[in-house]
């Protein structure tokens, strides 16, 4: 298996420090609204990874945490006139039911920042002993000069850091981080050797990735936005301390509008909630899914509609052939389906294999060959449980009494189709256009296509 390291800038073999086991820290979501399809696109991303590690045989420990703390849930709470931790506490779980909505494993553990001070306390004590970060008007910052490779993530140059912190009276160099923020009226803080206060963003991650975890592993992932400043901080403070840290990193691309990154900011969130209006939550997850996870996924309904249909397709298929054939269990993946996800997880080469199956399933359904037609839905099974969106598995069949419908009139509808078939093939056209016209009075449109004749209904759903 191969993965894209932003540290190294290229495609590495990846194996496991342990063998069997693999090790993932996820950068989570900071609990400050609600979830847009921008926020839960990582989740959905590293869920893949995850799933396909799984399935190779590995043990997986996955770590997501909550930043449950911090300014923008602060100045949110405030401007409501909530409480810090009930402001947070509420968003926490808005993200847990956004993740649970589109399939997302829960992780094997989900630390939350204000659970783990004292690991933190313990980081910046280490940091200060060792020269590389030192105590300012109540604060504590990182002493970025004392690292002579700062910026090997992110390619920024040492002399052209900005953290985006602003100024601060306790600084000796504005390029240097802050780890520990000092207490200010009204917040919240905790008792530490340098006084009262509340961590820094950039301290937590490497304080409870070094607790469950270990003081190296595997893979490190998160969103690009991330590379700078908080993840190239994390390296700064991890190997200060002299730890050994993630050995790959890896980063998922923006959700954009228009070309710009979705944010609160700009206007163009889409909370999840919302889109879940307009279109399933598998179809969701299918078109989160479906971009390789470090593109950018230009948002549009008409591509939300076309990942919606091709999904609905994929579904339909296994219908059909649980109707006509009867069980459908998971099978095997296809080796081109495992070989596009050990080439750096390329999802879109791995739904094509996907695709590809159904094609030859519903030629061969058509056909009435069972036996092939129920091979390629056992491996379609199998493909799509990988990618957390097999329409059989029990947590996405809820497609009600519309899916016994159409499965119930793709069985009369078929029935018909091969009658007008074999009225083609023995020239009786009259009896072909028929037929053709019953169906359309019925709200049935028949296309001839390359891979046999579809069906659709009004609406345009395809079969």
């Amino acid at each position: 298996m191969r993965l894209y390291d932003t540290l190294s800038g290229g495609v590495r073999e990846f194996a496991p420090l342990r063998p069997g086991h693999v090790s993932i820290y996820l950068c989570g979501a900071t609990v400050q609204g609600l979830p847009h399809i921008g926020h839960v696109r990582s989740g959905v991303a590293f869920d893949v990874l995850r799933r396909w590690l799984t399935a190779k045989g590995y043990d997986v420990a996955f770590i997501r945490n909550v930043t449950d703390i911090d300014d923008k849930i602060l100045n949110k709470a405030a401007d409501a006139g909530r409480p810090w931790w009930e402001w947070a506490a509420t968003y926490e779980r808005a993200f847990s039911a956004a993740y649970d909505a589109l399939g997302v494993l829960p992780p094997s553990a989900e630390p939350r920042a204000t659970g783990h001070i004292t690991q933190m306390v313990e980081l910046i004590e280490r940091l200060i002993e060792r020269g590389h970060a030192y105590t300012g008007a109540g604060d504590v910052y990182f002493d970025v000069a004392t690292l002579p490779d700062y910026g090997k993530l992110s390619g920024h140059r040492i002399d052209d850091v900005h953290q985006g912190e602003g100024v601060a009276m306790g600084k000796r160099d504005q390029r240097d981080f802050t780890l520990w923020k000092g207490a200010k009226p009204g917040e919240p803080s905790w008792p530490t050797p340098w006084g009262r206060g509340r961590p820094g963003w950039h301290t937590e991650c490497v304080a409870m990735a070094h607790e469950y975890l270990g003081a190296q592993f595997d893979i490190h992932a998160g969103g690009m936005d991330l590379v700078f400043p908080h993840h190239e901080n994390e390296i700064a403070q991890a190997e200060a301390a002299g730890d050994g840290f993630a050995r790959f990193w890896l980063h998922n691309g923006w959700v954009t509008m228009g070309g710009e990154k979705m944010s609160k900011s700009l206007g163009n969130v889409l909370a999840i909630p919302a889109v879940l209006q307009r279109v399933r939550a598998a179809e969701l997850r299918y078109y989160l899914g479906s971009a390789h996870y470090r593109s950018m996924l230009e948002f549009s309904e008409t591509a939300l509609a076309d990942a919606a249909k091709a999904y609905t397709g994929i579904e339909d298929f296994l219908h059909r052939v649980r109707t006509r054939v009867g069980a459908v269990v998971p099978g095997e993946w296809t080796p081109k389906f495992g070989a596009a996800l050990d080439d750096d997880l390329s999802v879109p080469m791995a739904l094509a294999e996907v695709h590809a199956a159904r094609a030859e399933g519903n030629r061969a359904l058509d056909a009435g060959d069972h036996e092939t037609a129920l091979t390629h839905a056992m491996s379609i099974r199998a493909m799509m449980g990988i990618l957390g969106a097999d329409p059989l598995d029990e947590r996405w069949e809820s497609r009600d009494e519309t899916s016994a419908a159409l499965a119930a009139v793709d069985v009369l509808v078929q029935a018909e189709v091969r009658r007008r078939g074999e009225a083609r093939a023995r020239r009786d056209w009259a009896e072909a256009d028929a037929i053709r016209d019953r169906l359309k009075e019925a709200g049935i449109e028949v296309t001839d296509t390359a891979d046999g004749p579809q069906w659709s209904l009004s609406d345009g759903t395809d079969k």
